[in-house]
């Protein structure tokens, strides 16, 4: 493909890809807002996790459909999907809605994470896939910026057009995604890699695959409340564990047409790549995930500004993905980027754990920027190691099951992280009520009749009055916005416990990160390709094309000389051989030959004395 070429192909892609993270970034930084008018703070996870249970399943269905039908189809329906879900979500009229909405939303989005990267491979190659990185940053980058402040505008605005601010954090991405399906529709278009295999849809492997992962996410989730060895909790590993199971024996029988070739874990490349993006997931997600909402709890930043709050990350991931993608592009190595990157997340978790609620607010950007440094140098090069492991056959396979493993650790980890998060709260927030230092403030102002008269500390009095130790555990679950305009000293104790209960979050992140460091030495060295996938299957195409024409001509050459050999035994036999060389009866073979060098564009030129003779470069005839 020329240059220009290229350049259209990877705007139609950005266009969707804006889509897709703009959704991201402007839901995270208005999630707190939706859940207080919807009524379930808790319930938050569910949100965020239903959308990732349905992208990290449909993303490697995607994968291996694109490699069977094209990846441009496929591309258009996610968008489409995607769209259905981001309408039905803003038409929700609580948390449990909200959830199945943006589960369809998933199933679309699952699409929109995979295919690009797959797109990419098939055109770029790996070492030059480096220089074009720059546009996808610059469209993360620019959502990362926009969309905190568009969902901080539109989340903290009463109504717009009759319709609840909020539902417009849902409802903007019709206008954005009718732009992205035109951009691809008009500027998309991919050769389809064909192939005279009967095309199998791998449809147990689909089922079973939910059946491995759904169940073992809901534990994740829930087996904080149900307890972790309750019979709920069982019967889901239970389930899990025998899902796996299958989804194995049934890849296994259905070999090159899985839905997840097991033939790709023989590669020492990609086997280590899918457990180490599996570990960056879990941890880069936790950390996406509760930083915003700890910006606007204990740092009292409204949805917009907990979103510039979070620029620091994003930079970071920009600069060092930019860096990391030049050096590859210009040396064609990439083994110590894993190693410095997970390296650098371990350092910002440590940095993190030591946060208290009186803190500065610079020591927690500091530590979003050493993070997100770290990040900058996994999330292309995992991928581009990847896809420089495998064909171009698999390419989208490769490429969606690397995808894949990260979704699926990015699922545990939002479920995780935020299942340890709430379930540590009532501890946390118990101790900090039983600290003196911060209840003999609080007392203080309880009784302080300014505080008293203050509306904005009613439910906050209301709440602190009841002294059920169990209401004031558990206030944080559901709504938080009693604690907006509070008086400091009644908002410590709370603040406090949130804190606490963080940082407990951040040191699960911190061994998640160093499993990954130790992960990330067995990456092997591979020299990245210099051909795009595209190049390599027509070349292999050509090759396979120039084969079965030498085996053509070889086939009609032997079954010549079988017929001329049975004319001379019969002419033998009959007394008649040396009339019919006379008669000229001998040249079938040379009429063959020419028409199979015809079809081969073979340098054979037959010649009408049953003998043939080779063309030399300047087209004259030499003795073979």
């Amino acid at each position: 493909m020329t240059h220009r070429q290229i350049l259209l192909v990877i705007f139609g892609l950005m266009s969707a890809m804006f889509l897709s993270a703009l959704d991201q970034t402007i839901v995270g930084t208005s999630m707190r807002t939706i859940a207080d008018d919807l009524g379930g703070l808790e319930l938050q996870a569910w949100v965020t996790t239903a959308y990732l249970i349905t992208a990290t399943i449909t993303t490697p269905i995607y994968g291996k459909l694109s490699d069977l039908f094209g990846r441009r189809p496929l591309f258009i329906i996610a968008i489409g999907i995607f769209l259905l879900g981001s309408l039905l979500s803003g038409m929700s009229t609580s948390m449990y809605e909200l959830a199945i909405f943006r589960a369809i939303q998933g199933i679309g989005a699952g699409g929109l994470m995979a295919l690009p990267l797959a797109i990419m491979g098939d055109i770029l190659a790996p070492r030059e896939r480096a220089k074009y990185q720059g546009y996808f940053l610059a469209v993360f980058g620019v959502s990362s910026v926009i969309g905190p402040l568009i969902g901080g505008l539109l989340s903290g605005t009463e109504e717009i057009l009759g319709v609840a601010g909020w539902r417009w954090v849902f409802l903007v991405n019709l206008p954005v995604g009718a732009v992205a399906l035109f951009m691809v529709i008009r500027y998309l278009h991919v050769p389809r890699f064909h192939s005279d295999r009967k095309v199998r849809i791998d449809w147990w492997g689909a089922t079973f695959v939910v059946v491995a992962l759904v169940p073992l996410l809901i534990v994740a989730e829930q087996g904080s409340e149900w307890g972790w060895g309750s019979a709920w909790a069982i019967g889901c590993y239970v389930v899990g564990a025998i899902g796996i199971v299958v989804f194995i024996l049934v890849e296994i029988s259905m070999k090159q047409d899985a839905l997840l070739p097991m033939k790709l874990f023989r590669i020492p490349t990609f086997s280590v790549v899918a457990g180490l993006g599996l570990l960056v997931g879990f941890a880069m997600f936790g950390a996406m995930m509760t930083i915003p909402l700890y910006l606007q709890l204990v740092e009292g930043a409204t949805p917009a500004e907990s979103g510039l709050l979070m620029l620091p990350m994003i930079l970071g991931l920009m600069v060092s993905s930019i860096a990391s993608g030049q050096i590859i592009a210009r040396t064609g190595r990439y083994r110590m980027f894993p190693i410095i990157g997970t390296a650098l997340m371990a350092a910002g978790y440590l940095w993190l754990t030591n946060l208290t609620a009186d803190q500065d607010i610079w020591f927690i950007m500091v530590g979003m920027a050493i993070i997100g440094l770290g990040l900058g140098q996994l999330m292309q090069t995992l991928t581009i190691a990847s896809q420089n492991a495998v064909t171009a056959r698999d390419m989208g396979v490769a490429t969606s099951a690397s995808t894949f493993f990260r979704q699926i650790g990015g699922t545990l980890g939002t479920a995780v992280f935020f299942s340890l998060l709430f379930s540590r709260l009532a501890e946390t927030l118990t101790a900090a009520f039983s600290d003196p230092a911060l209840i003999g403030p609080m007392t203080e102002a309880m009784q302080d009749p300014a505080v008293q008269a203050d509306p904005a500390n009613a439910e906050i009095l209301a709440l602190l009055g009841t002294q059920d130790p169990a209401k004031i555990g558990a206030a944080l679950d559901t709504d938080s916005s009693f604690l907006v305009g509070a008086d400091p000293r009644l908002a410590e104790p709370f603040l406090v416990g949130f804190n606490d209960a963080t940082v407990s979050v951040y040191w699960l992140g911190f061994i998640i990160a160093l499993a990954a460091f130790a992960v990330a030495w067995f990456v092997p060295a591979l020299p990245l390709r210099q051909v795009s996938a595209m190049q390599e299957e027509a070349d292999a195409s050509a090759a396979e094309a120039v084969a079965v024409a030498q085996i053509g001509v070889a086939e009609e050459l032997d079954e010549a000389r079988d017929l001329r050999d049975a004319e001379h035994r019969a002419d033998a036999a009959s007394g008649r051989h040396a009339m019919a060389g006379a008669l000229g009866d001998e040249p079938e073979i040379d009429e063959v030959a020419h028409r199979a060098a015809r079809l081969a564009g073979s340098p054979i030129e037959p010649t009408t004395t049953g003998s043939m003779h080779a063309i030399d470069g300047d087209g004259s005839p030499g003795r073979r």
